[in-house]
């Protein structure tokens, strides 16, 4: 099964998608997490996450490129891949990413993640809505990472978006 769980900053979505993957998923757990620890304020979000995922059980892996190339040390019944945003800044950005294949590599990376778990939940920022004009490397990004929400969402069993909060079903269960 895969998930798909967007929102915009600070609306509930990491949280939303540890419930859900929680309730598909009773055995082992995976929290991958992508975000590179640059600075204060990132160590600071890294360590809220944690503290929030706690006694749910969750395994933790720190892997910011590279996905399709993940060595797990076994099957999960479920992985939380937090989040799909900064992973494509990773590969798009850091000289060890991916770089012009971002988009493929990640999508390779994720059909890897599935093979190794019965239930994904994929999280990730909702970045399209407010109709700014960017530096072309940003605009770059925006694109690829719609194009990578269109293509998981065509795959996904369940998509969400996390507004204010809520979570709202867009696809299976109770959605289109």
């Amino acid at each position: 099964m895969l998930i798909l769980v967007t929102g915009g900053a600070a609306s509930g979505k990491s949280a939303h998608a540890e419930r859900l993957l929680c309730a598909a998923a009773q055995g082992a757990r995976l929290y991958l997490a992508t975000m590179q620890p640059f600075g204060a304020a990132a160590q600071a979000r890294i360590a809220r996450h944690r503290a929030l995922r706690r006694g749910k059980g969750f395994e933790t892996v720190e892997r910011p490129l590279g996905l399709a190339g993940l060595e797990l040390p076994r099957r999960y019944d479920g992985i939380l891949l937090e989040d799909l945003g900064n992973l494509l800044a990773n590969e798009l950005f850091d000289p060890a990413g991916a770089g012009e294949t971002a988009f493929g590599s990640i999508l390779a990376g994720i059909a890897h993640l599935q093979d190794c778990c019965e239930t994904l939940a994929v999280v990730s920022n909702e970045v399209f809505s407010d109709g700014l004009a960017y530096p072309p490397e940003t605009a770059a990004y925006i694109r690829t990472l719609g194009r990578l929400h269109a293509a998981l969402a065509a795959r996904a069993d369940a998509v969400y978006e996390s507004v204010c909060g809520i979570l709202l079903p867009l696809k299976g269960e109770q959605g289109i």
